[in-house]
């Protein structure tokens, strides 16, 4: 028999479980940017847009989600207790991929337009929530 994953290893699986979403939502993002504004030149642009432009600041939650576990999980000291820490950071992810179609907020109305939007997206996020129920 197995151990039980800890938090640790959920939020590690979570956070690269993440990335692949993430980037089908900034591709979809970048094609209705692109419809409405003409082409984006180069990467460099694009990450400009990605970073201060509001067409994307609904995406911004979930690149900086990421990078808050990056740098908790790479950190030369980790916090006192880095399995209490990775069970609060998993709630929160939790809590922000909640697709909600009537959400003040906008990633999470947002990310219910793009569940039901684009197939991959809803079965990713189908695979991410899994991490939620050990």
């Amino acid at each position: 028999m197995t151990a039980p994953e800890s938090n640790l290893q959920r939020l590690k699986r979570f956070r690269n479980n993440l990335l692949k979403p993430h980037k089908l939502l900034l591709d979809s993002e970048r094609i209705r940017y692109e419809q409405t504004n003409g082409p984006i030149k180069n990467k460099g642009e694009f990450f400009q847009l990605v970073i201060s432009d509001d067409a994307f600041s609904w995406l911004r939650p979930i690149s900086q989600f990421i990078v808050q576990i990056d740098e908790f999980t790479s950190a030369k000291e980790p916090p006192e207790n880095p399995e209490e820490t990775a069970a609060i950071l998993l709630e929160k992810g939790r809590l922000m991929l909640k697709p909600n179609e009537n959400s003040v907020t906008p990633l999470a109305a947002k990310y219910f337009e793009a569940i039901q939007a684009d197939p991959n997206i809803a079965l990713m996020n189908a695979e991410i929530t899994k991490v939620f129920h050990p």
